[in-house]
């Protein structure tokens, strides 16, 4: 080896040493200023507490949703399970697929795998499955109304609506790169007027949409502030409920509960030591009783307001 590519190559290690330094010595400021921004999210008390916890022993636990007759379900590596507002179990149903999401609509509960959907009366018994819809598949995300069920489908980063018969009645994100998502976290919600409500984690902001996938508006930003969203893939979790919308975050693990056009409401949990990350499923038929189904112990908590 001659000489100057010895001497390039020296200047080249000095270069990466000093580059490390200097990192090295920012990185405890910016440690810092995480504790510090995390000290002032604890300044704003939780508003709401845990009032009753419950245990699954069927396997892990991914989904929670309660209907308006307080009927609540549980759904998981392949069970779904529903339970009174006492949460005694009323009946538990194995699914041939682990279950990835819950969603119910008057009569109709609708279970999601990665691929397929399962369509649920409220005895358990499985009626119909549609799917699979696309190949490379991972649906994290159903939701139902009086008109459509939609679902999304992370790994090809789309979202389907289908009428109540499971016919496709439009998609949107197929022409690439409408959501952004750095992880398999994409939520969705449909509200009584066909607005949809979806998360684009990657944005970290929620957004409303038409039926068609028209763009109508969206709220939130990065940050850590009670009404921003924190690191990537947030909010990974919301439920619409009456005159609001309750998110669940991941990396700062915390429930809040927004308006509907994004400001910051309260606090459910933020004081916590639930897994940082791992998100709760969350779901509540009437803003009043909050249920958050936790994948990192599989248990169900139950938080009522202060």
């Amino acid at each position: 080896m001659n000489k100057k590519v010895v001497s390039v190559l020296s200047v080249l290690v000095i270069i990466v040493f000093i580059g490390y330094m200097v990192y090295d010595s920012v990185r405890p400021q910016d440690s810092l200023q995480e504790i510090q921004g995390t000290a002032l999210l604890e300044a704003i008390p939780d508003a709401w507490k845990v009032s009753g916890e419950l245990k699954t022993v069927e396997g892990p636990l991914n989904a929670v949703a309660a209907g308006k007759d307080g009927l609540v379900f549980l759904g998981g590596d392949s069970f779904v399970n529903c339970y009174d507002t006492d949460l005694k179990l009323q009946w538990s149903v194995k699914t041939p697929y682990a279950v990835t999401a819950l969603a119910i609509h008057g009569d109709t509960l609708v279970a999601s795998s990665v691929e397929q959907l399962m369509i649920m009366n409220l005895s358990g018994k499985i009626e119909d499955e549609w799917g699979p819809f696309e190949e490379k598949s991972i649906i994290t995300s159903v939701a139902i109304n009086n008109k459509y069920i939609a679902f999304s489908d992370a790994g090809n980063k789309i979202v389907f609506i289908l009428d109540r018969k499971g016919a496709v009645s439009s998609m949107m994100g197929q022409n690439g790169g409408e959501f952004v998502l750095p992880s398999p976290y994409f939520d969705l919600a449909v509200d009584s007027d066909n607005t949809l409500f979806i998360a684009n984690t990657g944005h970290r902001r929620i957004e409303t949409r038409n039926t068609e996938g028209k763009l109508l508006g969206f709220f939130g930003e990065p940050g850590i502030a009670p009404e921003a969203f924190c690191g990537c893939c947030n909010p990974s979790h919301f439920v619409l409920i009456p005159g609001g919308i309750i998110t669940a975050e991941k990396g700062i693990n915390r429930i809040k509960i927004l308006s509907r056009s994004g400001e910051f409401k309260e606090y459910v949990s933020a004081d916590n030591n639930f897994v940082a990350s791992v998100p709760l499923d969350i779901a509540s038929a009437d803003g009043e009783t909050i249920y958050a189904a936790n994948p990192a112990d599989s248990k169900l908590y139950v938080f009522k307001k202060k």
